[in-house]
């Protein structure tokens, strides 16, 4: 009876959905729980939510049969929707993640894109960066200071923490946004650095030894970890697909063990992550208590071996063999867990293999994109406008319309400008849309719940943020792809284009009976379902409650 409805005694719940401030954690909601006696809950005391970064749909079905470890496990007695969607269009890591915990769209999380730039001053700005935090291992690397101000909205694990302030909220990962955003904003995120192991932010009114307490001994055994990465080749299919390939700047072999070889670019990473991800589980006794606990867990590294490698070789073959190893004890140890669990396991965005490889497999449309129509256009707009520079400037999702400084140029000329430059722009060239943010933000937000029959402009509807997004948001023709470099980027991701937004989507709870649902599912439908689950009240939010046939998990409620 592990998913036994939660009795509330008694439950008054009032939920006023507020203004949502940048600059703070965005309690938007008020609710107020009485009598709440936590005996009466039978469900599952730990919620565990997995993020594999750039684990595509495409490439979870691709080697579904070669699994043998935690991922065929999750398979066999989990919820699969293999068809399951980010929704928006300009998919990355960071906003990507931002939907997993929130049940909302990146327009509304705040958080659009990676990078962006501040309007004022041309700086670039990090999407979790903060103006007031440190770093606890005492230096300024990586993305530099960061916390979780720029998220606008609250997560399941605010939510939990906000009705039972006994619950703990812990996430790891290899990338500080991986962290910060399954931790939410009252979590405790911890995230690998190099030379010194997991590290966190710290608040003015916090101290570094404090935040990293939970693992100062693990953190001990880790510079160890960090010099041990290593590609074993042990798998002979996986060795099969080796080959030369030529790329825009010389021949890539790709072959394992590959060359350029770091500990945040090799399976190693995940390896450890999931170490770690099991030390706060042992340590901190998660869902050994009455309250319900939650961990996160992003798994960073097929995120970069796909962009250093491409996903169609050796190097993901043996990434994908070792992470479903790891994850097959992971999931061991939690099915030890005497309270119970649910895990939710998906990725943030999908991706692409290296364009000449894709070209080469009888694609010839792919190829690398060319940005010659951004300079006819800067000339065309020089000579309109009378302009002695350049006003139009490649950035993350699009193009900024920028004075030499690299500041937004002021109103109305900046509106002038990019009204003028898209009709240059849009369906040129490599571009399949570019549209003005400004008139775009003016569109509605469109139902998703059919993420498939969404237009790319309404896919970059959901990505747009105000002083976020680019000036002209933009969206690159299917198979065209940037980068290319020997030794950095050979594949990329980032296009509303279904192969960067079709994600797995699996639900499990230890020795259920396995299921396939074919219909798509949204990852902003995570939330509310596994609220739904734990039976905490939810804020109102842009994804739905999915039901589940996992044991006795309640029903959704009808909206």
């Amino acid at each position: 009876m592990l998913f036994k409805r939660f009795l509330l005694s008694a439950v008054s719940a009032a939920v006023a959905l507020a203004p949502m401030a940048v600059s703070a954690p965005a309690l938007a909601y008020v609710i107020q729980v009485q009598d709440d006696d936590r005996e009466e809950y039978g469900g599952p005391r730990l919620v565990v939510t997995v993020v594999v970064d750039q684990l595509s749909a495409n490439l979870f079905n691709q080697y579904r049969s070669r699994f043998t470890g935690g991922f065929k496990r999750l398979i066999d007695e989990g919820l699969v929707h293999a068809n399951g969607f980010q929704t928006h269009g300009i998919t990355e890591t960071c906003p990507g993640h931002s939907t997993v915990l929130t049940g909302m769209h990146p327009t509304h999380t705040g958080i659009g894109v990676n990078f962006s730039n501040d309007d004022e001053t041309g700086e670039g700005r990090y999407c979790l960066a903060s103006k007031v935090n440190t770093l606890a291992h005492g230096k300024v690397t990586d993305n530099g200071n960061v916390g979780t101000e720029l998220l606008k909205v609250d997560t399941l694990g605010d939510w939990l923490q906000l009705q039972h302030p006994e619950s703990r909220v812990f996430a790891v990962s290899g990338k500080d946004r991986g962290a910060m955003n399954l931790a939410g904003h009252n979590g405790r995120a911890f995230w690998f650095t190099n030379g010194f192991g997991l590290t966190t932010y710290v608040r003015p009114d916090e101290t570094a030894e404090e935040r990293l307490a939970p693992v100062a001994a693990f953190n001990a055994r880790y510079p160890a970890a960090e010099q041990g990465q290593n590609w074993k080749g042990n798998y002979a299919y996986c060795q099969s697909l080796a080959e030369d390939i030529e790329v825009v700047d010389g021949t890539f072999k790709s072959v394992v063990p590959p060359q350029n070889i770091g500990f945040d670019g090799s399976p190693t990473q995940d390896e450890e992550t999931l170490k770690a991800a099991t030390y706060l589980l042992q340590t901190q006794r998660l869902g050994q208590g009455k309250a319900v606990d939650m961990l996160g867990v992003s798994l960073s590294a097929t995120d970069k071996i796909g962009h250093t490698y491409g996903t169609q070789g050796p190097e993901m073959c043996e990434q994908l063999m070792r992470l479903d190893a790891a994850l097959g004890d992971f999931l061991s140890e939690l099915e030890k867990v005497e309270g119970g669990v649910v895990l939710a396991l998906t990725a943030d965005h999908g991706g692409a293999d290296i364009i000449e490889r894709t070209s080469r497999r009888g694609f010839p449309y792919a190829h690398r994109a060319s940005f010659a129509v951004v300079e006819q256009a800067n000339a065309a707009l020089r000579q309109q406008f009378n302009l002695d520079f350049d006003p139009l400037q490649r950035g993350s999702s699009g193009l900024r319309i920028v004075d030499t400084q690299k500041r937004v140029l002021p109103e109305p000329l900046r509106s002038r400008i990019a009204r003028a430059a898209v009709p240059m722009l849009d369906g040129k060239g490599d571009f399949a849309m570019v549209v003005f943010r400004d008139e775009l933000l003016q569109d509605p937000v469109a139902d998703s719940i059919q993420p498939e029959e969404l237009t790319v402009r309404e896919r970059l509807r959901l990505s747009a943020v105000a002083g976020v997004s680019a000036d002209l948001i933009t969206a690159l023709k299917p198979g065209v792809a940037t980068g290319g470099r020997l030794g950095g980027n050979m594949s990329a991701h980032g296009q509303p284009w279904n192969y960067d937004r079709r994600v797995p989507i699996i639900f499990w709870t230890p020795d259920a009976k396995g299921q396939e649902r074919f219909m798509p599912i949204r990852t902003i439908d995570i939330a509310p379902t596994l609220a739904n689950i734990i039976q905490i009240d939810a804020p109102k939010v842009d994804g739905r409650c999915v039901n589940l046939d996992l044991g006795e998990a309640p029903t959704c409620p009808v909206e």
